[in-house]
């Protein structure tokens, strides 16, 4: 069952390798050295949870209950919109955030909870892992399907992975305020269009 696993492999980065919140997230996460294996985990494993929704067939379900969606379309525009605005308040401030050894790091529950947001509450994360890898998947068959899903779920741990940990090679650029400025920069616009696009 090479193919279905190779498949889901490139179905799976294809959909998750993108400009997002939740790479966004991880990778600032990554450059400042803070909780990184945390965050990682838990992006990999909800990944890995809806994956196995979607090839046990939960995307049929949601795709029968619009409102479902709609409810998280809104929570989810609140939240980037409300995250956007504080990275822009953070480039017109300037601050320049420690990337490791000083500082007060934010608390790890802090973390927990803004990593959970930036997974859950993003209604492309549905869209993407529940509903278009899961019919992805039913269109393998059984047992392909979860090889399918195997593959898919691999693609998001190596991604995650690949991400957090190689954020920190960019550690050297971020020592400048500058730096900061312009990544928060891009964060609020990335926020922000994100927000505007669910709404729309």
């Amino acid at each position: 069952m090479i193919l279905p696993l190779l498949t889901g492999l490139s179905a799976g980065l294809s959909l998750i390798v993108a400009i997002g919140a939740q790479n966004v997230f991880v990778l600032r996460q990554g450059i400042q050295r803070s909780h990184v294996v945390l965050v990682v985990a838990v992006c990999a494993l909800s990944d890995l949870v809806l994956i196995l929704a979607g090839v046990a067939g939960i995307g049929v379900l949601l795709d029968r209950a619009p409102a479902a969606i709609t409810v998280i379309r809104w929570a989810g525009a609140a939240f980037l919109l409300a995250y956007g605005l504080m990275a822009a308040r953070r480039a017109f401030r300037g601050q320049r955030m420690e990337i490791s050894g000083g500082g007060q790091p934010r608390p790890r529950l802090a973390i927990l909870g803004a990593c959970l947001a930036f997974t859950w509450l993003n209604p492309h994360v549905y869209l993407d892992t529940v509903l278009l890898l899961g019919s992805l998947a039913a269109a393998q068959g059984d047992p392909g399907r979860w090889w399918f899903g195997a593959g898919a779920g691999l693609g998001s741990i190596l991604w995650f992975t690949a991400l957090g940990v190689g954020a920190r090679y960019l550690a050297p650029l971020f020592r400048r305020r500058g730096a900061w400025r312009v990544l928060d920069a891009g964060v609020a616009v990335v926020m922000v269009a994100l927000a505007v696009a669910l709404l729309a």
